[in-house]
């Protein structure tokens, strides 16, 4: 009986375990793409505002990156900069063990570089901007909406992904998502938060050709 019993269990772990391998890794709550816990997609050689070339193993120094995903064209995005800028100025000034990193995808005349320049410099953005032509830095983080948060912890994995905040009205703000998670990566700890809906415009994809859409084929 206790042969039979043995053996069963060994068949029903086996039976989860090649379950487990044979199921896809499952999405965030919200996020399509990535869940917490997951490794960060880096991104490589982004031009910025600056005229450099920026990549996230620029980073290696610091214990927190915050990446939030913003353009110049969505109204939502353009209420959150000075929100961004304080929170950039309290958490990730110079010599902070914290850094934010914007990134733009769309590709809409009002949204590329050279208008992405002129935005910088008006509002003094305190924070690197960089812009991704490809759109590829957007999809692998599974973003959706301008403005999106990520935080990455020392290990570069995602412990936190969704809104800034609460309330797309800074005056109705009651709770700072993302604060109360960099504070807690800082600290090596798991935010009693990880994730929420993010709000803003959508990201401004550009449709993939498949091989079926090609004419040629």
């Amino acid at each position: 009986m206790r042969k039979r019993l043995k053996m069963a269990t060994v068949v029903l772990q086996v039976f989860l375990a090649a379950a487990a391998l044979a199921s896809p890794a499952a999405a965030g709550e919200f996020n399509p793409t990535l869940s917490i816990g997951d490794k960060a997609p880096e991104w490589k050689d982004l031009p910025g505002v600056d005229d450099k070339q920026h990549s996230l193993s620029d980073l290696k120094d610091k214990d927190v990156v915050v990446v939030v995903f913003t353009c110049n064209s969505c109204p939502y995005a353009v209420d959150y900069e000075d929100r961004i800028i304080d929170f950039a100025a309290q958490h990730a000034k110079e010599g902070a063990k914290a850094a934010v990193v914007a990134i733009n995808v769309n590709r809409v005349p009002e949204d590329r570089l050279p208008e992405m320049k002129k935005r910088a410099q008006d509002k003094k953005f305190n924070f690197p901007y960089l812009y991704d032509e490809s759109q590829k830095i957007a999809r692998a983080y599974g973003a959706s909406y301008t403005p999106e948060f990520f935080v990455l912890n020392k290990e570069r994995k995602v412990v936190y992904m969704g809104a800034m905040d609460n309330s797309a009205n800074a005056a109705k703000v009651t709770e700072v998502y993302l604060t109360a998670a960099v504070e807690a990566a800082l600290k090596g700890e798991k935010p009693a938060k990880t994730e929420t809906a993010a709000r803003g415009c959508a990201i401004r994809y550009v449709r993939e050709r498949r091989a079926a859409d090609d004419p040629k084929k």
